[in-house]
């Protein structure tokens, strides 16, 4: 997690250092107006309440990467939970989306173990929740969640401590798009039964 959060910030930095031509070994690359205030407001943000977006994110992205795969649907989806439930406005979703896509392709394995750890040690229950509810609607984006999606999902539950009858609760509004599900129906369709 704490690397996820360093590139934010970097990232940050970097655009402030882009922002400010006249800083030393600035980059006027004609970034606009917009951008700055992205970084800013990032910058901005209480510490623990970075953390808790970084690693909502990271999450995020890690279901989503599962299947080797983060459609535009699922970025979408990421996008819209970190607005409703991490409170961003848009353009800051989307930057921390990228970042969080970027950092899941690029460590994964041991990083996806450190960053979910780090979260199941401050996130509520109700964070908890919310975090594998939009770990599946990440996966349902595209309309299927992908065996590997799912088998993501649940171990993520059960590293942030989440006991079975809880995920089960919150898979249940999730049931129809499993392709596990549509197979065995549709096998079973095949068969007569």
């Amino acid at each position: 997690m704490s690397s996820f959060l360093r590139a934010i910030r970097q990232t940050a930095a970097d655009q402030a250092a882009i922002a400010d031509p006249a800083a030393p070994g600035a980059i006027d690359a004609g970034e606009t107006d917009t951008v700055r205030r992205i970084v800013a407001r990032l910058e901005a943000l209480p510490r623990e309440r970075a953390r808790h977006l970084a690693a909502f994110a990271y999450i995020l992205a890690r279901a989503a990467n599962a299947d080797l795969d983060i459609s535009a649907t699922e970025t979408e989806a990421m996008e819209s939970a970190l607005v409703e439930v991490g409170g961003l406005d848009r353009a800051q979703a989307v930057l921390v989306v990228e970042i969080a896509k970027f950092q899941a392709r690029a460590k994964f394995g041991t990083e996806d173990f450190l960053v979910t750890r780090e979260f199941a040690g401050f996130a509520t229950d109700e964070e908890k929740a919310a975090v594998i509810r939009a770990a599946f609607a990440v996966g349902a984006a595209d309309d299927e969640i992908s065996n590997d999606e799912a088998q993501a999902v649940n171990e993520i539950a059960r590293e942030i401590g989440m006991d079975r009858p809880t995920l089960n609760a919150l898979r249940e509004a999730y049931v129809e798009q499993f392709s596990a599900i549509r197979a065995a129906r549709r096998l079973a369709k095949g068969t007569g039964a």
